[in-house]
């Protein structure tokens, strides 16, 4: 008896030592308060700060390509088409990938620069969180991991792409697209109606 609460001792405490980290990095970013700010290397060479794009909407979009679920809405060109949709509104659309060298998704400069070319997409920048930083300041958990940010920096979405949380492409057809729905709403002046959804994909590969 006593060796086996001694076990669920230890697998109450191993389980807690987990949580509090998600629970902290869940914590770190609020919808409806100021999306926290970063600077960041983009693939381009160039250094990205969040509250220098102030006076423009701001889509962050977490990616591994090697994800099945990043591969689900790029393979399908769905997510290129959303991205062209929020740059004809006026969005700066950033692709970041805050997978650790020698993780799953990790990439090099080049290597991210020819993955959008290959794949034809368009984000404004693709910015290189190699050391998980900007990732864990918003509590990003999945590839893909969607934010929207407005003019004035506040954050107004937090959450999946959409309300499918499967790989398979046949599920986009139907799905509401959270992050094109958001588009559409503040477009029409509207409040974003649903701000808050629970993200899916694989982990974001952290150190």
């Amino acid at each position: 008896m006593l060796h086996q609460v001694r076990k669920f001792t230890l697998v109450l405490a191993t389980a807690l030592v987990m949580l509090v980290p998600a629970l902290a990095a869940s914590a770190a970013v609020q919808v409806g308060q100021a999306a926290p700010d970063f600077t960041v290397a983009g693939s381009d060479g160039k250094t990205y700060t969040l509250s220098q794009l102030r006076g423009q909407r701001v889509i962050l979009e977490w990616t591994n390509h090697d994800c099945p679920y990043v591969r689900k809405h790029y393979g399908s060109g769905n997510m290129q088409a959303l991205q062209k949709e929020a740059a004809e509104l006026g969005y700066v659309w950033l692709t970041v990938i805050s997978s650790a060298p020698g993780k799953q998704g990790h990439v090099s400069a080049e290597k991210a620069n020819k993955l959008t070319a290959k794949r034809d997409a368009s984000p404004a920048a693709v910015l290189l969180d190699e050391s998980g930083d900007v990732g864990r300041l918003y509590g990003a958990r999945t590839t893909p991991h969607m934010y929207v940010v407005d003019e004035d920096g506040t954050l107004l979405y937090a959450g999946g792409i959409d309300d499918k949380p499967t790989a398979n492409p046949a599920d986009i057809d139907g799905a509401t697209n959270y992050v094109r729905q958001a588009m559409a709403e503040l477009a029409a002046g509207e409040s974003v109606s649903v701000s808050v959804s629970r993200p899916y994909g694989c982990s974001v590969k952290y150190n």
